[in-house]
């Protein structure tokens, strides 16, 4: 988390926030701008498990100290965006400029909530990350969902293969049924015939 952040005119301090339990990082913080070049430069130094991190670009210095667990890439990715908001309301002020900043103070206090209470909003790479992820999710949803449609178009060929074989067996029976009615058909007439004949033989008999 971040603990304090400030933006200065060199060593002059312009706007600050910081949280009341670290005002001790306020002499370090005042002792490292009067040490930071006029050249641009992007440098951290460490105190304790806390790490101080500055850019310094045109004469203006942006700072954040933040503990160290918290890395450099994130801290100095908000210090990115402090330099970007101040930029867009402020012009780089002269040495003798007396623009009150106190609306910049309560930007950095806001800003400091925000990367707090979501430090990943701030840290592109890990929006990227969040981003890719959750297109793998997709990705995978994607492929589970085409694989049980697989599932669901082999049961169907299962169930069509299936009805075919039954239709099959179906028309053999069929056939089978057709040639035993044809058969009992024939018996029948046959037997009909028969006893017609043997039914005209007695009466030919008993007339003669």
């Amino acid at each position: 988390m971040i603990v304090l952040a400030l933006v200065a005119r060199g060593s002059y301090v312009l706007a600050e926030t910081h949280d009341p339990e670290h005002d001790r990082f306020l002499p370090a913080a005042q002792t490292i701008l009067s040490r930071i070049p006029p050249n641009s430069s992007k440098l951290s130094y460490a105190f304790e498990e806390w790490l101080f991190h500055y850019v310094s670009q045109d004469g203006m210095v942006y700072m954040a100290v933040a503990d160290a667990e918290t890395g450099r890439r994130i801290p100095f990715t908000f210090l990115a965006h402090v330099q970007k908001k101040f930029l867009a309301s402020f012009e780089v002020p002269a040495e003798d400029d007396a623009t009150d900043y106190s609306g910049l103070s309560k930007t950095l206090k806001e800003m400091v909530g925000r990367f707090n209470a979501d430090p990943q909003a701030v840290d592109p790479i890990a929006q990227a990350k969040n981003e890719l992820a959750g297109a793998k999710d997709i990705m995978t949803q994607n492929v589970e969902q085409i694989l049980s449609r697989g599932e669901r178009i082999e049961l169907l060929m299962d169930r069509t293969d299936n009805a075919a074989n039954q239709s099959m067996a179906f028309r053999r029976r069929a056939v089978g049924l057709r040639r035993q009615m044809w058969w009992k058909n024939t018996k029948v007439l046959a037997l009909s015939g028969f006893s017609g004949v043997v039914l005209l033989f007695v009466l030919y008999s008993l007339v003669h």
